[in-house]
């Protein structure tokens, strides 16, 4: 029984991944079709190494989790036929492909018709990655795992910190407009969806069990910690939304304190994840 703080690495690789997975998609459809003026667009474009420095963070933290940096090169040993495989994979492609479109862009050498087909093509690859990411832990020997609720919860956090951390790149570059009111939307949506997974994975975990382990007795604080992360992730919105909801932009400060409350209670849903991680043993019933 844990909590799952032991896979830190994970926690911190999937939460930062996907988070960056969301704001690109924000920041590209923003570059793409929302931001005219020149000054603001190039303050835009400067600003998303924020994205590609948090991605990179996220990689080095799952690195971290295969013990030794040599061993990286062996997860991609059978891809196609490995979900890790194709996870690692993913995700260099994603990172590969948007940095490198930042860059060209960022540079000046991006022609404007291949940087709108670049651009869509990598807002693919970020969903594809995300997929990946929760193809991993579909495993039908894992079954607090192996259910719907593992690609809907990493596809929220997708949701909502995704389009917080687009807001604030683009607040920072002083983008505005229709667009911008949209975003704390889908984030409140997602937080909403959310909370109904956690009720709904709460009650299945005390449905199943194997026969010498019950599910709901992995991670005996799930309640509880459940509460807190939904507390961070309110906290978190209400900061964002109220301002606007009273006429004036929440200022990049406490924007970036609502992305910091968001991730730190993402990752107290990933560690709850990893903490209810057990096998079918001799038998699995529900």
């Amino acid at each position: 029984m844990g909590n799952g703080w032991h896979e830190w690495p994970l926690m911190a690789f999937t939460v930062l991944g996907q988070c960056v997975a969301g704001g690109f998609i924000v920041m590209a459809l923003a570059l793409l079709y929302g931001v005219k003026d020149r000054a603001v667009r190039k303050r835009a474009e400067l600003l998303m190494v924020v994205l590609w420095i948090l991605m990179g963070i996220g990689f080095i933290a799952s690195i971290l989790h295969l013990g030794s940096p040599l061993r990286a090169f062996n997860s991609l040993n059978r891809l196609g036929s490995s979900a890790l495989s194709n996870e690692i994979a993913s995700g260099s492609v994603f990172f590969a492909a948007g940095g490198f479109w930042w860059l060209l862009t960022v540079l000046g050498k991006m022609p404007q018709a291949l940087g709108k087909i670049w651009a869509v093509v990598t807002i693919i690859l970020a969903v594809v990655f995300v997929w990946m990411m929760s193809r991993v832990y579909l495993i039908d020997t894992v079954p607090t795992w192996f259910s719907v609720w593992t690609p809907l919860s990493f596809f929220l956090t997708m949701f909502i910190g995704g389009p917080l951390l687009g807001y604030l790149l683009l607040s920072a570059a002083g983008v505005s407009g229709w667009g911008m009111r949209i975003l704390p939307v889908v984030s409140l949506l997602a937080l909403l969806v959310s909370m109904v997974v956690v009720l709904m994975q709460g009650m299945e975990l005390a449905t199943l069990h194997s026969s010498i382990q019950q599910a709901s007795a992995l991670v005996p604080e799930y309640g509880s910690l459940m509460a807190w992360r939904m507390i961070l992730l309110v906290i978190a919105l209400v900061g964002w939304i109220v301002p606007q909801l009273k006429g004036y932009r929440p200022g990049v400060g406490l924007l970036t304190l609502a992305m910091v409350l968001v991730i730190a209670g993402e990752l107290i849903g990933r560690g709850v994840f990893y903490g209810l991680h057990m096998t079918v043993g001799m038998a699995i019933a529900s």
